[in-house]
This record gives C-alpha cells, structure tokens and sequence, in this order.
C-alpha cells in the first residue's frame, strides 16, 4: 500500500505515484515487465482458487498480467473510475464496450462527427449482428431526446470531436441518459485528464485512444476503458480478453505507464503551443475558419473553458479559402501540408512532434463523401497536432509553408 494518501495529492504526483510500489521481491523502483505468456501455481488447489477468483494472482496473461495491471490501476485513479481494463489500441477498447454492453437489438446513439473507424463499426460491423445506431450532432441535445428509442442502451461521442473539435455537453447528455437509463460512453482521447473527466461529469464509461497523449511518445498503440467495477469487469470478461482479444502486451503497458508520468507537464505545453497556433491560424488571410475550443470565437468556448478546465489540448484543425490563387481546396491543401518542415505528416497525435494530416484523404478517407461532408469534414479541412516544440519554431514553420500559396 502507498505510503501517501493519494486522495490528498495533486494530479501530477498521482500520476507517478498511483499503482506503482517498488517491486517486492527485488525493490525495484520502475515497475517490472512481466514478459510472460503464463503462471504458475504452487498447488493444483491454489491454482483453482485462482481461477475461479476467489484469491488474487495471475494465471495467463491475456486474462490478466502484473504490468498491465499497474497501468490499469493508474488510469482508474487518473480519471477517477473504479476500474479500468487496458486494450492493444483504441479501437480493441471501443470495440470491446460496444461488444461487452451491447446485443442484438439494441439501439445506439453516436455523434456524427467521430474517427472514422469508430463510424465503420458502427455503420457496417454492429449491424451484422442487430445493433442499429443513430446517428446526430449530440451537442443539441433536443435532438438527441428526439432520437431515444425504447431499446436505445448508449450515448456514444466524441467531445472535442475528430476532427472539428465540437463539443458536447458531458452533463447535460449524461443527465438526459440516465433518465432512459441509457449508458453514457465518452472518447476522451482528444482532451484527457488534467483537461476533462467525463466520469465526474455523469458519464458512464470513458475510453482512450492511449497511443495519443496518454502514452505521448508515439511509439506505443494502446487503447483503455474506464467506469464503475461492474461495467469494466463485463467488458473486460467478455469482450476485451476473448472475443476481442485485445489484451495488451506488458512491454507496451510498461512504455505508457513512463509516458504517463509526465502527463501533467505534457499537456501543460500541448495547451501552450495549441492556443498560440490556433490564434496565428485564426489571422491568416489565406485561413477561412480555425476549430479550437481555445478560441473566444469559437461558439462553445464557455462550455470549454468549465468542461475543460479551461486548458483546450494541441489537437486543432483549420479550414482553407477556396480559389485561392485560382487553386481547388484540395491542391491548396496539398500544398501547405508538402511544405511543412518542422511538423510532420501523420495520421495520429499527442507525440511530441507535430504532426499533420488531411482528413478527408486520410482519417476520413474511408467515410462516404456525403457522410464526411455531413459531419463538418470537407476537402479543404487540415487537422494539426501541436506537439512539444518551441511554439515559436511551429509558427515560423507555418509561416514558410503558407508561403508557397502566393507563388
């Protein structure tokens, strides 16, 4: 046990100190790796016990490992969940709340506006097996109400959304839900802890892309699901370690659990550098429209400031003007992003370099256009990830790169 009262602590030292002890049989201080596949038992007896749950310990990894345990543990306290199961990447956690809660059936509702992998499972996997999903903007939330069904069972969506960065009302859906007793499932990749706490707010359940800024080194894919002991232990029982089989492995767990030690310091220069970019983009003439919750001129911005703390992460994305020197959205786009020196392109985000993409060629790519453009996402949209560089250095890479438009 710690010898600190955790529950007194501030967000940075539980971060470092939550689920971790020295290991006990060498004193260890960074928690071991458990590269094992299996356990053994003492006794044919005692591995019975083990089995069937009624002692502690560990019997085969993808049921259960030491490492990732640690890091399971972290994650509840970070977010302040009773329980979290940690997933081989973001889409093995997403896939496994909707595998582990749901069945033939039922009903979902989900924004319109989410990663597009997220989208195909739910529009093409889950309806193969006779779940159906509505589709909406769930921040307004008349229409969300509108759209309760009798076997509706969950309220899925991003907020900050990918990639338009809207938002949605935590409390208000929340409170909505649990009047239908409707679960309300929360992507929290874009804007975690210290930033946002969907638990707190009324959500049921919180999951995590943890390749982005949770790990926030870009050399792990991870994925975490967050909630009350029942939820995750249903989810993890039976969806995560067997029909998804999405068990992580303990290097990984071990990498994220580092990365997730300086969280705090991270997203502190993640928020620096997003709301400074952000407010160059916004006075670009060559920029028509900049999404950033950060922004007084973006109309959620008070929503933001209390929902998020008042920090806006370093995730953004900006629209181009059409025509601009005679040029389609597209080729314009093209342009910009091939210039980029110092930012890199890239699908994810969260790393420490910045990093940039085209949605509707890229993340989206594999959305109808119809549906894309429903969703806010159009041709002459770029998505940024401002990452721990000298904010000066990203903006003097932008001003070169737009450059290339007046020639």
């Amino acid at each position: 046990m710690s010898k600190i009262d955790l529950e007194q602590v501030g967000f940075g030292t539980l971060a470092i100190h939550a689920g971790q002890e020295p290991d006990p049989v060498y004193g260890s201080l960074a928690t071991p790796i458990y590269q094992t596949s299996t356990f053994c038992f003492e006794t044919v007896e005692k591995g019975t016990q083990i089995f069937d749950g009624e002692i502690p310990g560990y019997a085969y990894s993808r049921g259960g490992n030491p490492t990732n345990a640690t890091l399971e543990n972290k994650l509840a306290a970070l977010e302040g969940g009773e329980a979290c199961v940690a997933t081989a990447s973001g889409m093995g956690a997403i896939g496994s709340v909707f595998m582990g809660l749901l069945q033939a059936g039922d009903h979902v509702i989900s924004g319109e506006c989410i990663y597009g992998c997220s989208s195909l499972v739910l529009k093409n996997t889950l309806t193969k097996f006779g779940v159906t999903t509505t589709f909406l903007n769930t921040s307004d939330l008349a229409a969300v109400e509108a759209a309760i069904q009798e076997n509706t069972k969950m309220i899925y969506f991003e907020t900050p959304t990918n990639p338009t960065l809207e938002l949605t009302d935590i409390t208000a859906i929340s409170t909505l839900a649990h009047k239908h007793g409707i679960k309300v499932v929360v992507d929290n990749t874009f804007a975690p802890p210290p930033i946002q706490y969907p638990l707190r707010l009324g959500a049921d359940i919180v999951v995590h892309s943890g390749t982005k800024y949770i790990n926030g080194h870009g050399d792990v894919i991870s994925g975490f699901v967050i909630g009350n002991e029942a939820d995750v232990t249903t989810i993890r029982k039976d969806a995560a370690t067997k029909i998804c089989g999405s068990t992580p492995s303990p290097f990984n767990s071990f990498l994220v659990i580092r990365g997730l030690q300086t969280l705090e310091l991270r997203m502190a220069r993640h928020c620096e550098n997003g709301l400074a970019v952000a407010e160059y983009l916004e006075n670009m003439p060559f920029v028509e429209k900049v999404y950033y919750p950060g922004l007084k001129s973006h109309p959620q911005y008070e929503l933001a400031k209390a929902q998020m703390n008042n920090q806006f992460s370093g995730i953004m994305a900006f629209e181009l003007k059409e025509g601009i020197n005679g040029m389609d959205s597209f080729t314009a786009c093209k342009k910009v992003v091939n210039q980029l020196k110092l930012a890199s392109i890239a699908v994810s985000l969260g790393d420490p370099e910045t990093l940039v993409q085209h949605p509707a060629s890229m993340t989206h790519g594999n959305m109808p256009k119809e549906d894309r453009e429903a969703a806010g996402i159009k041709d002459n949209l770029i998505r940024l990830s401002c990452g721990l560089e000298n904010k000066e250095d990203i903006l003097a890479d932008f001003e070169q790169a737009f450059a290339v438009l007046q020639s």
